[in-house]
């Protein structure tokens, strides 16, 4: 296969290339024809692929590689989508794509596996990696006024918490947080209005835009990364407060 494409279940200790710079996917499909095609049309979309076929080398890819998404197709034999979407939310924070033949298992599953886009197969590969590529850079912007009031000043929030927007660094008590692309959005969207309590609507816009439909399950995983990496206890919280009914809040200095 091309380079830039690591096919996990074959080659659990090859060496991954190298992502610096570039969008990492995890692909789910045990087609050889189909994920060429697809692996050659991200690679000139600058994604670095990692192949799977089964639940089992999916989640420890997605362990293992931080990918940014995750193309599960339902027609790998044995694949479960709900399970599947489970598993995967409980490790990584990535957009998770499902492709499905089957409308009518397309129509069963929603927000309560947590997946971020359902697509009906068949769809060509140049197609699919336009959406992924649209979908990313879509989740890289966050709205004007947003983005202003946090560039204005460094944010600062109780117990150290410093965000550098333009540069995307985040530091607790002066140690630098790794965070994701979109963990850093939500903590940014935070930090645009620190003490004020943002709705799950105001998130979702402010990270993803206006057009993304409202999943409770989706923010509530990117808030759940989000807390582990800066070392929130939920129940004791130091940065990021759920506020019952409303939403989240990021404590003031």
């Amino acid at each position: 296969m091309a380079d830039g494409v690591t096919r996990v279940a074959q080659c659990p200790s090859a060496e991954p290339t190298s992502e610096s710079g570039r969008l990492r996917a995890v692909v789910v499909d045990d087609r050889p024809p189909v994920v060429g095609s697809l692996a050659y049309f991200m690679q000139r979309e600058q994604f670095v692929v990692h192949v799977t076929s089964s639940l089992v080398d999916t989640v420890q890819s997605a362990l293992d590689h931080d990918p940014d998404v995750v193309v599960v197709d339902l027609a790998v034999p044995g694949l479960d989508a709900f399970e599947v979407c489970r598993q995967l939310r409980s490790v990584t924070t990535a957009y998770v794509v499902v492709l499905s033949a089957r409308q009518r298992v397309l129509d069963a599953i929603g927000e309560p596996v947590a997946a971020d886009v359902f697509i009906a197969d068949p769809i060509s590969p140049r197609e699919l990696v336009a959406r992924l590529r649209a979908m990313m850079r879509g989740s890289r912007s966050m709205p004007d006024t947003v983005h202003e009031a946090v560039v204005r000043r460094t944010s600062q929030a109780s117990g150290g918490l410093r965000i550098d927007v333009p540069r995307r660094r985040a530091h607790s008590d002066g140690i630098p947080v790794a965070l994701t692309r979109i963990e850093f959005d939500v903590l940014a969207a935070l930090a645009a209005r620190p003490g004020v309590v943002l709705t799950r609507r105001q998130l979702v816009a402010a990270v993803w835009g206006d057009s993304r439909p409202i999943s409770r399950a989706l923010v509530e995983a990117h808030i759940g990364g989000l807390r582990r990496k800066l070392g929130d206890d939920p129940a004791a919280p130091r940065y990021v407060s759920t506020v019952r009914g409303s939403g989240y809040r990021l404590a003031t200095a």
